[in-house]
This record gives C-alpha cells, sequence and structure tokens, in this order.
C-alpha cells in the first residue's frame, strides 16, 4: 500500500488509502470488508462529454451503501450482482449493463456478492449526443442501454469480463465512445454555449439563483426549464437544490468547514433545512458526513481529485 488520504472525523479518522496501482485508485476497509475504486479521466477530445470513467470493487458478500444524487451513469457489471433501491419505492436488480438516468436523491444499493462494476459518467453534452431524448423522462430511472445507445451488449461486456489488465479496459470503452461520438451529428455552438451558462452558473454561486441564469442566457426562466429538464434531467430550481448539497457535502467532509457555518450566508433557512437537503441528496447527514461517513462517500467525494482533466460539473470541486 502506497500513500493516503485521510477524510478525518470527529474522533476518528476513516482511512483512504492510496492503491499502488496509482494516484487515482483508492481503498477504503469498510465494516463488510475492502471497497476499491479507481477512477481513468476521459481523454481530451472527450471530456466535455463524459466524466470519469471508474472500476468498483467488493470483496464482501453483502455490501450496501448510498450513492449521492449524480449526472448519468453507464454500468457494466463485470461481476456479481444486486439491486438498487430509488428513493420513490422502486426496487430494481441491477441488469448486466444498464444506464441510470440522471439522479434527483441519493440511491442505496444492494450487492449479494462479491462484485465489480465498471461505470462511466454522461455529461449533459453525452446525454445530448448519444440519447438524443429529455433526460427528465430517465431520471432515478434503469433503462436499457442496448435498446437506447445501440450497445452490441455480448461484444463489449463480454470483451471487458474476459479482460484482466485495467488501463486494457480503460481504451477499449474510450475507443467506442469515441467512435459513437464521432459519427454522431456534432453540436450546434449555441447548445455549448447554453451548457457552459448552465454549468458556470451550477457551480459558480453559493445557492444559483434562477435571475443570473436568465441574465447570462437571455433566455426565458419557462425556456429554461424545457431546456434543462432536456439536458439534466430536472428545471433549474431543483438543479440548483441538487448541486448546491453536492457542494456543501464536499465542504463538509473534505474541507472541514464547519456544517452550521453554512447556514449563515443564505443557502439554507435554517440548520433544519440544511440536513434535510444534505440527508435527501447525498443519502447522509452533515454529522454523518463528519463522523462516519460511508465508503461510497468518501470515495465519490475523492472524484475532485481527478483535478481538470474532468468537467467542473462532474467532479464538483
Amino acid at each position: 500500500m502506497g500513500s493516503h488520504n485521510f477524510i478525518t472525523t470527529e474522533g476518528t479518522t476513516a482511512v483512504v488509502a492510496l492503491d499502488d496501482v496509482g494516484p487515482l485508485s483508492y481503498k477504503v476497509d469498510a465494516a463488510q470488508g475492502p471497497v476499491r475504486l479507481r477512477y481513468f479521466a476521459p481523454p481530451g477530445h472527450l471530456r466535455n462529454y463524459f466524466g470519469s470513467l471508474y472500476i468498483f470493487t467488493v470483496t464482501a458478500d453483502h455490501y450496501s451503501d448510498v450513492t449521492r444524487a449524480d449526472v448519468p451513469q453507464l454500468r457494466f457489471m463485470l461481476e456479481g450482482g444486486g439491486e438498487y433501491h430509488f428513493q420513490d419505492g422502486a426496487i430494481h436488480p441491477t441488469p448486466e449493463t444498464c444506464l441510470l438516468g440522471p439522479t434527483m436523491g441519493a440511491t442505496r444499493f444492494q450487492l449479494n456478492r462479491p462484485s465489480r462494476v465498471l461505470g462511466i459518467s454522461l455529461l449533459p453534452a453525452g446525454w445530448i449526443t448519444l440519447m438524443g431524448e429529455d433526460a427528465s423522462q430517465f431520471a432515478d430511472r434503469l433503462v436499457d442501454p442496448v435498446a437506447h445507445l445501440g450497445l452490441q451488449r455480448p461484444l463489449l461486456l463480454d470483451r471487458l469480463r474476459a479482460m484482466e489488465d485495467a488501463d486494457a479496459m480503460v481504451d477499449l470503452v474510450w475507443s467506442h465512445f469515441a467512435a459513437r461520438i464521432a459519427q454522431a451529428p456534432p453540436l450546434p455552438p449555441a447548445t455549448w454555449t447554453l451548457l457552459e451558462a448552465i454549468d458556470s452558473w451550477l457551480v459558480g454561486e453559493g445557492s444559483p439563483r434562477i435571475e443570473i441564469l436568465v441574465e447570462a442566457t437571455g433566455l426565458s426562466a419557462r425556456q429554461l426549464a424545457r431546456l434543462t429538464n432536456r439536458y439534466y434531467g430536472a428545471p433549474p430550481k431543483l438543479l440548483a437544490r441538487k448541486y448546491r448539497a453536492l457542494r456543501c457535502s464536499a465542504r463538509i467532509a473534505l474541507d472541514r468547514e464547519n456544517w452550521q457555518s453554512l447556514c449563515e450566508d443564505g443557502r439554507f433557512y435554517d440548520q433544519s433545512h440544511l440536513i434535510r437537503e444534505i440527508k435527501h441528496f447525498i443519502g447522509l447527514t452533515p454529522h454523518q458526513l463528519l463522523t462516519e461517513p460511508s465508503a461510497v462517500a468518501q470515495l465519490t467525494l475523492l472524484r475532485r481529485t481527478l483535478g481538470g482533466d474532468v468537467a467542473v460539473l462532474n467532479r464538483l470541486s
């Protein structure tokens, strides 16, 4: 084991160790057994379409955790299986390949045997280019990527399962999607300009206000709602809540900021409001983020170590 990163808690230390395989590979010794997550930044020509590619491994016979609200995820179940538990009470078994739409709340998952998953985060430009459908229709839903993306499931999944070398797997996946992007009609310049404005709005303010986005884009609130639903999966107000909570969770868990102070600048009405929002979008309370963050919460927050190679919207730094 090499050097370590730590998410320090009050009176305890949750060890997030750097694996020997590289500086973007982390391990947490969770109660159920070791959990590993290795991140890979996309090549430069794909970074506006995709966030990180990751390989998630659990060695425990049974494992349960929660994932924060996030951008869409394309996932390949290389080994293992389990089920997703969505906030509306829906429970879905994990398919061998799945496209998880943008999530607007924390999602619990359970694995019923040792598992290995390769996943890719889709940014709005990637969603538009590959899906071309209204993202809000897929929010908090699992869909078949074979049907919607035209993936050749046996070819790609079986090739990944037959590989042992992670770098070779990553090269195969990026090559596949680079070809898909190259074959698709290019996005109009106006769409790129709009996506840049929305991304900047979401990450640039403590509590994003719709009037700021209206002024920046020259679009009406009604027009923006239609476009953000299509590209991001939700109207501006819900997106603002989501990214406010995600950003605050990183400040609490990684930057060690006093979470009560986050109520003092108008981001939240009061402490109860902050707790409810963090719990809804992250799946943990601010106190839990400080004192008992789950393995997946720790590892996901470390995505921001990918730095400039990954879009700001994805790494939430």
